[in-house]
Parts: C-alpha cells; sequence; structure tokens
C-alpha cells in the first residue's frame, strides 16, 4: 500500500503540524499512515520548510522521550526520519547491548542493509506503540545508506543498538512496526519489563514466557 499526494497538499500538513510550536504529536497503531509506504523525499518542501520539519521531528523525539522518529509517525508520509541515542543506562545493560552514544542524524530516503548473518536480541518499544515492548531480533551491523536534510551522500555502518535504532526507523518508513517482527509472547508492559525483564539481555524473560531467542 503506497500513500501519494501532491507536494502541495504535504507542504500544507506541515505547515499546518508546526503552527502551533512545540512537539508535534505522535500518530499511534491503527492510524493507515503507518502502514503506508512513505514517498521518497524530492523536494516536496522548500528548503525552509524541511529545516523547520526537521528541527521538530528532533525537538519531538526528544521530548517523548525516544531515540528516533519517522515523518509517518507524525502523519506525514515521506521518507525522512531522526535518530539520536545520548546512551544513558547502567554500565552492564549499555556493554550487553552494545549501546553507544548515536549522534544526531538526519535519513533522507534511506535504505538499510545487513552486513552478515549475525542477530542481536532485545526488547525494544516504539512511540507509536506507548505501553508496550516485545523483544525483536535485529541485525547486529547494518550499513545505512541516503542522504542528510541538505543532500549530502550518507553510506556509514552501525553496530549493536545504533543499529537496531536505524533498522527500526526504516521499517516504518516501510509501514512496519516492529510487533511485526517481535516474538509475540515476549510483549510485555513497559512496567513488567521495569519490574521483571531488565536483565541485561532477554534470556530470562524468553525462559519464563516461552519463546526463542535466535
Amino acid at each position: 500500500m503506497t500513500t501519494r499526494t501532491t507536494p502541495r497538499h504535504l507542504s500544507e500538513r506541515v505547515e499546518e503540524l508546526l503552527a502551533p510550536g512545540g512537539p508535534l504529536p505522535i500518530v499511534a497503531a491503527g492510524d493507515p499512515v503507518l502502514r503506508g509506504i512513505a514517498e521518497p523525499y524530492d523536494g516536496q518542501l522548500d528548503d525552509t520548510l524541511l529545516e523547520r520539519f526537521v528541527a521538530a521531528l528532533r525537538t519531538t523525539m526528544l521530548d517523548a522521550p525516544g531515540v528516533g522518529l519517522a515523518a509517518p509517525q507524525v502523519g506525514v508520509p515521506l521518507r525522512i526520519a531522526v535518530v539520536e541515542d545520548r546512551a544513558r543506562g547502567s554500565r552492564a545493560v549499555l556493554e550487553a547491548r552494545g549501546r553507544a552514544p548515536l549522534p544526531f542524524h538526519v535519513l533522507v530516503n534511506p535504505t538499510c542493509r545487513a552486513e552478515g548473518d549475525s542477530l542481536a536480541s532485545f526488547f525494544e518499544g516504539c512511540l507509536s506503540v506507548p505501553g508496550w515492548q516485545a523483544v525483536v531480533a535485529r541485525h547486529a551491523r547494518v550499513r545505512l545508506r541516503g542522504q542528510d536534510e541538505h543532500g549530502r551522500k550518507i553510506d556509514e555502518v552501525f553496530t549493536g543498538w545504533p543499529a537496531r535504532i536505524v533498522q527500526h526507523e526504516c521499517d516504518h518508513l516501510d509501514g512496519t512496526l516492529y510487533l511485526d517482527v517481535a516474538q509475540p509472547r515476549s510483549l510485555s508492559t513497559n512496567e513488567a519489563v521495569a519490574e521483571r525483564w531488565s536483565q541485561p539481555t532477554p534470556e530470562v524473560a524468553a525462559r519464563e514466557l516461552g519463546f526463542d531467542v535466535p
């Protein structure tokens, strides 16, 4: 399913979203915009509007708080996403997850390809599915290609948790939610994860909830 809208319509929609100022409203699961294939970005927004939109995406992501946000998550079906992770938490968890600081990136028309067969499984959440987490197996190393907001080429390898983040956001641009690729039996509330499954890795949860970890 592909959503097609005119550049004028998209510009008007973005202007309306930005008008109130502050964080943008995040679209929740069940809205069709999250299930469409986002349009390639090809100048549908003028440079000033694109700059304002990217700034608002970053504000919204950090306010949520989250480590990534794709344009469809605020109702705009364009292949644009932002990512940033300050990697806060206990040393044991950070090391187990390969979670290192990820500087702010703007991803325009990104493509994400696995490098190697290694997978890593951890609990993962989503700002469009608030209150829940589930275990997702992701490629441990990926190559991301695309552009930034200025049209400069991006060709970068991500590993560990940053690789997970960019895969999650690229999925959003193709209409995929993390629940589509998660272990269904691992689905847990945020409270349950904090109280029961806060170990660095999900092996205990796998044993107790009855799912496999690749």
